[in-house]
């Protein structure tokens, strides 16, 4: 029986898939028929640039950036490495319109194809001056263009930190300007000012003049000059780095922005405390004229000797007009020397009269002075002396009655004396140093004790057995006089 071919049906196909000899198309797995599209599209796609509007940009954490390219009818998703998104000479940002270059490849794992992109530019000078715009209205809102954020500069600083590149005409022109206004240190920070990594090294230079300390090695500005000459847009576009702008507006020294020419400006030129038109003129409102300077302070000085002379004038007006309000000295002194010769006057006279009566006075007693009245009364003193006698009577009495006060005073004495109990068998008894004991615990507490009887003196220790008793002389009482004795002498 011959062999039954297999069934088939031409219009609806078979049940089972069947590969037959000579089959030129034959069945391709998924995978192949993915890597078939991609080598096809990579192939004929190899270089290409896109433009679009960015849309739902992203940057992973591994620093790849992934974003999708838009125009009114079409989307293509995109994709750059890390590599190259570093190397971005602006901030990617939803609504950007930009110009991608790179090739088109597909992702098997979604079925859709896309453009990894090796450098990406922004389309044309509008759609840079939009995404310029769209930055500053977002930074703005932050506050950091806010005018209370500006500070004043210092009138003269020290030392200017100048941000520029070291090789261009900007920093010769600064510091020729700053050698004809004031000369003044200046530590230069080298960066680049255009292209890739310059607005890092831009951020960089400024947060680390701010974070100096003072009394470094390297001295720390009074001022920070953000300069760099003219140029397009693109060339200035560095200063228009959002990291730039904030590390500006973070900065603790008072910065210049002086960044192209004077119709120029980037958004460096608001974070900046003041804005310079041109690197010259940052310059001249760095530091003042020391010529100028000099002759302010000469002319104060003028001012301030024309002030004093001025002063001593008007003082010297004043006195003199009050001077003449004063009256004359010799219209204050003619009363005082008219009494005064008034008074010399009457003291002539009065002297000349004092002397006559004093005279009169003289004369009159000198004339009792004759000799022969002094002899007179000579003569009648001795008379009255020789009628004085001394009668025996009176001299007794007088005698009599001092004898009797003595007497009396004797008795006193004998009754207050010390020694007088003695006699009788009392004791005196005193310390070392001569101070009466009064009580038994005292003559306890002294080392040695006297005791003094009618007859002489003991000392005793306390508490040792009696010594021998020490004779020392007594003085002997003074007899009082009889009633007898002879009369003393009155002289």
């Amino acid at each position: 029986m011959p062999e039954t071919p297999p069934y088939h049906d031409d219009q609806n196909g078979g049940l089972l898939a069947a590969q037959t000899a000579g089959d030129n198309a034959p069945a391709l797995s998924i995978s192949e028929i993915s890597q078939l599209l991609k080598r096809t599209v990579e192939d004929r796609f190899g270089f290409v640039r896109v433009r679009g509007e960015l849309s739902g940009v992203k940057r992973a954490a591994s620093g790849h950036l992934y974003l999708s390219l838009k125009d009114e009818n079409a989307r293509l998703d995109g994709v750059m490495w890390r590599g190259g998104a570093q190397r971005l000479g602006f901030l990617p940002e939803d609504g950007v319109e930009v110009i991608a270059t790179g090739k088109l490849t597909t992702y098997p794992g979604r079925s859709n194809y896309q453009i990894v992109i090796e450098r990406m530019e922004i389309a044309g000078e509008g759609a840079l001056l939009a995404l310029l715009a769209k930055t500053k209205a977002r930074l703005e809102a932050e506050g950091l263009f806010s005018p209370a954020r500006k500070r004043p500069l210092p009138y003269l600083p020290r030392v200017i930190g100048v941000v520029t590149s070291p090789t261009g005409a900007v920093i010769r022109d600064i510091l020729h300007r700053l050698r004809d206004r004031f000369p003044t240190h200046v530590v230069v920070w080298p960066v680049l000012v255009q292209g890739p990594g310059a607005a890092a090294q831009i951020a960089a230079a400024v947060r680390g003049f701010s974070a100096m300390e003072p009394g470094g090695a390297v001295p720390r500005p009074d001022l920070v000059i953000v300069a760099r000459g003219g140029g397009s847009i693109e060339d200035l576009w560095c200063f228009n780095d959002e990291d730039v702008v904030r590390a500006i507006a973070a900065c603790t020294i008072p910065t210049i922005s002086a960044v192209g020419h004077e119709t120029d400006t980037t958004l460096a030129d608001f974070a900046a405390d003041v804005r310079a038109p041109t690197p010259t003129a940052a310059a001249e409102m760095a530091v003042p004229v020391r010529g100028e300077l000099i002759a302010g302070l000469a002319d104060f000085h003028a001012r301030q000797q024309r002030a004093v002379v001025r002063l001593l004038a008007l003082s010297r007006e004043r006195l003199e007009q009050r001077a003449r309000r004063l009256p004359a000295p010799q219209a204050l002194l003619q009363s005082q020397a008219q009494r005064l010769d008034d008074l010399g006057d009457r003291l002539r006279r009065a002297l000349v009269h004092r002397t006559g009566l004093a005279a009169t006075q003289l004369a009159q007693r000198s004339a009792g002075l004759r000799p022969a009245v002094l002899d007179a009364r000579l003569r009648q003193g001795r008379e009255r002396l020789a009628a004085q006698r001394l009668r025996p009577a009176l001299v007794a009495q007088r005698i009599a009655a001092a004898r009797a006060e003595l007497a009396a005073l004797e008795r006193v004495r004998r009754s207050l004396d010390p020694k007088a109990p003695l006699r009788r068998g009392y004791v005196l008894v005193t310390d070392s140093g001569g101070q009466l004991i009064r009580a038994r615990a005292a003559a306890q507490n002294a080392s040695l004790l006297h005791l003094e009887f009618a007859d002489g003196v003991l000392d005793v220790v306390p508490g040792s057995p009696p010594a021998a008793p020490i004779a020392r002389a007594q003085p002997k009482p003074r007899a009082a006089p009889a009633p007898g004795d002879a009369q003393p002498k009155l002289l």
